[in-house]
């Protein structure tokens, strides 16, 4: 008798469901309104939450938006600068505008969106989406043999 390994997840991950193309269209959720690129984006697992590092040096936490809404978490940025110089007979004024959202379809099942949290500090803004009591990890018991 041979025993087969089964492949198949019957278990999706978050990640799975977070990246899923069939709930997400990239192409209509993540934006750049000027012809910057858009933030890299890095989705971190630990037991109790799940971490979303945004990649956006230059920029400050007055800068940024996140919504959370029907199920989707948004973060979006607009940043406006203007620049002016004056020196003897040349004048120079310089505009500069940026701005970008993504979006994330959000397993409402697995995060306690009431908790959510946001911090930026060294150009990363870190969301924090806090899991769910019952589906963090359960350390393993012993079952006694009656």
């Amino acid at each position: 008798m041979t025993l087969a390994r089964r492949t198949e997840n019957l278990f999706p991950s978050f990640f799975d469901r977070f990246f899923n193309s069939d709930l997400m269209d990239w192409n209509l959720t993540n934006f750049s309104s000027t012809n910057t690129s858009l933030p890299a984006v890095n989705v971190k697992e630990t037991d109790d939450d799940y971490i979303l590092e945004v990649a956006a040096p230059g920029m400050s936490k007055k800068d940024f938006k996140i919504n959370y809404q029907n199920h989707v978490l948004t973060i979006s940025s607009e940043k406006k600068e203007e620049k002016s110089e004056q020196d003897d007979h040349y004048t120079r004024k310089e505009f500069s505008y940026q701005s970008f959202q993504r979006s994330f379809t959000v397993p409402q099942h697995d995060v306690d969106s009431e908790k959510f949290t946001a911090t930026y500090a060294d150009g990363i803004l870190n969301v924090k989406l806090p899991k769910r009591e019952e589906v963090k990890p359960k350390p393993a018991r012993e079952i006694k043999i009656s």
